[in-house]
């Protein structure tokens, strides 16, 4: 299938088709469309997410983490990016990594150990 697929439509329209192709369980899609929306907006948080979101359930680990990175250079509070990136490192086997930005993730949700 042609790229043209991927960069069709307005950025509304491919945000639509990305996010229903990550529904479908459709990841590589998803990371076709996502790619050239992060490229044109590459502030938009809920589109650099999908594409981590995406990277990770379809095993593209290293790929997810620069994303990840991305994301917590702009926003180091986002939440969620911090949780991401720590299971993202777990799944890589860099626990010691991980570790810090899960601990950190627990405490912005108030998920501490009692």
């Amino acid at each position: 299938m042609s790229d043209t697929y991927y960069e069709f439509g307005t950025a509304a329209d491919r945000w639509s088709r990305a996010r229903l192709f990550f529904d479908a369980k459709e990841y590589q899609t998803a990371v076709r469309i996502l790619r050239g929306l992060v490229a044109e907006h590459p502030d938009q948080t809920a589109q650099r997410l999908l594409l981590a979101r995406a990277y990770y359930h379809s095993a593209q680990l290293r790929l997810a983490e620069d994303e990840l990175r991305a994301v917590l250079e702009r926003d180091p509070v986002e939440h969620y990016a911090r949780l991401m990136l720590g299971r993202t490192l777990e799944r890589q086997g860099r626990d010691a990594e991980a570790a810090p930005h899960l601990r950190l993730a627990a405490a912005m949700s108030g998920d501490l150990p009692s």
